[in-house]
């Protein structure tokens, strides 16, 4: 589930101010002609695709029967579909293997200088690690909390909901080990060290320091009608400052609220409407900066903790303070992470884009390298060697999946095999959205659905619009992963669309509904071909 361009979201808004569906990007690549279908489908399945939103497009499907190897259904296996977040089944997987299951990112804070007493004269350096949350998800027991629809698709799509975990929680970790050590007083400077990788040129764009998902939450609540609502934003953090004047609308009323913010990202405005019968509105606002950001957030967890820094808590990041290496008995404090299985199950439950593109640097530095783009190579050794699967099957220009990410049904077939027969097969799948359960899979399959529980899979889209037609184009939907029949055997599927065109959002909802049914259905027939064989 990725996100739209500016452009896009600001025109498909104007179209439809209420979508709730799962997204991805900007553009349309119908895919080329390719062999005639290898079989005949299901009469219910062949109906969906024949429905009119497809007449121009082409659809690939794929399902083998794990039990036998036998090939169930197959069309266009070999061709290249735009993939879509259907991608990141590609990156994690490789990352997961790469970074390693039980991997915990430990960012150390580094104590540069002298102590004297509870004073240290110098500097305090937090050495970014690459770690996706800081703490900010991480569950009582250790997990990474997850909702449907992520916060970090609040902008895109109506729904969105926040995690009940404090952003900050692992920097005020990381401040009252400073204070348990014995350091009250700070007399000199505090840093980030973001000396990890150089971040690449991908958007949504991974930093060695993530607070929040470098987004700052902006939550509207409706009060009375004609009243103002009520906002609260997280997290608080200076010299980020908050304006609304969202109103409170008549009931039933159109919720449209609009966010801006200046240059440098720390001045947010919110403005428009929302419903007075409607559920908190959530949008968000992106931080510019995150090494000054983390800085501030720091000091200032710090000062909660009881330790006072002498340098202003706001400002740049002061790099030039960074030494060229650090002593291991420098290390005053430390954050440790869940362990990597918990962030893979987190970028594919909701489509994170962030960690997608963030697997990349991560692969790059646990061979040591600084260049995200290493991790390309990583990625393609693992397919080919350890996974054995075909590289030409995939043509990848990031981890999330845009619209240039290319797959055939049998690539993605191949990694799903590969997994099956991995230690962590069963961890995998369960990191999956699950139809009608959890993750993405959550909004679809919820009601009389028998495949509900039962579908395994990562979804994929690719939206944009046709200005000659004033139409959406959905350049890709589909989904890849596991159907598991009603007497528990497991079936490989990949099924996408390419090219399909709808005159508007709720005609998109309907194509995310169709691809969702034919999993389903797959699914079902899946269970009734083995209890009448």
């Amino acid at each position: 589930m990725p996100t739209m361009s500016r452009m896009i979201r600001g025109r498909l808004h104007a179209w439809a101010a209420a979508a709730a569906a799962v997204l991805v990007v900007t553009a349309t690549t119908a895919a080329a002609p390719g062999a005639a279908p290898q079989d005949e489908l299901p009469p219910d399945i062949a109906a969906i695709m024949h429905k009119a939103p497809y007449d121009h497009a082409q659809w690939g499907l794929l399902e083998i029967d794990t039990s036998t190897g036998r090939t169930v259904h197959s069309q266009f296996a070999d061709q290249f579909f735009t993939a879509g977040s259907t991608t990141k089944l590609v990156t994690l997987s490789a990352a997961w293997h790469t970074v390693g299951p039980d991997h915990r990112f430990t960012t150390p804070l580094q104590a540069v200088g002298t102590r004297n007493g509870s004073t240290l004269t110098g500097n305090l350096a937090l050495v970014a690690q690459g770690d996706l949350t800081m703490g900010g998800r991480t569950r009582p027991d250790g997990t990474v909390d997850y909702v449907p629809l992520d916060h970090t698709y609040a902008n895109d799509l109506p729904g969105a909901t926040l995690t009940p975990e404090d952003p900050l929680a692992g920097l005020d970790q990381i401040a009252q080990q400073v204070r348990d050590a014995g350091i009250t007083e700070v007399d000199g400077d505090v840093v980030i060290d973001p000396r990890l990788f150089t971040p690449p040129a991908l958007d949504p764009q991974p930093t060695p320091m993530i607070i929040n998902d470098n987004v700052i939450d902006l939550l509207s609540t409706p009060t009375t009608q004609g009243q103002p609502a009520q906002l609260s934003w997280r997290p608080q953090v200076a010299p980020y400052q908050v304006t609304s004047t969202v109103i409170t609308g008549a009931p039933g009323s159109p919720t449209d609220i609009s966010v801006s913010a200046s240059p440098d990202g720390t001045r947010i405005s919110l403005s428009g409407s929302i419903a007075a019968d409607a559920k908190p509105a959530l949008k968000i606002s992106q931080v510019r900066d995150p090494n000054a950001f983390g800085r501030t957030a720091l000091i200032e967890a710090l000062a909660r903790a009881g330790v006072t820094v002498t340098a202003p808590s706001t400002g740049s990041n002061p790099d030039a303070k960074l030494p060229a290496s650090y002593d291991g008995d420098q290390q005053v404090a430390a954050y440790v992470s869940p362990p990597y299985q918990q962030y893979a199950k987190l970028v594919l439950k909701v489509s994170h884009n962030l960690g997608a593109n963030l697997a990349l640097c991560l692969m790059a530095t646990a061979r040591g390298s600084h260049d995200c783009n290493d991790g390309f190579g990583i990625e393609r050794e693992f397919l080919a060697g350890t996974a054995n699967v075909d590289p030409g099957q995939f043509q990848l220009v990031d981890g999330r999946g845009v619209a240039e990410d290319k797959v055939t049904p049998t690539g993605i077939s191949q990694i799903l095999t590969y997994w099956l027969h991995s230690p962590e097969a069963e961890a995998f799948r369960f990191a999956l959205p699950i139809l009608g359960v959890d993750g993405t899979g959550a909004l679809s399959c919820t009601h009389d659905c028998p495949a509900k529980g039962k579908v395994f899979a990562k979804p994929g889209t690719v939206i944009g619009l046709d200005d000659l037609n004033q139409r959406l184009t959905v350049g890709a939907q589909g989904l890849g992963g596991y159907l598991e029949t009603d007497d528990g055997c497991l079936h490989i599927f990949y099924v996408m669309v390419n090219g399909a065109s709808t005159p508007d959002i709720p005609g998109y909802l309907d194509i995310n509904e169709d691809v969702n049914t034919i999993a389903a259905l797959l699914q079902e027939h899946a269970s009734a071909d083995r209890s009448h064989p």
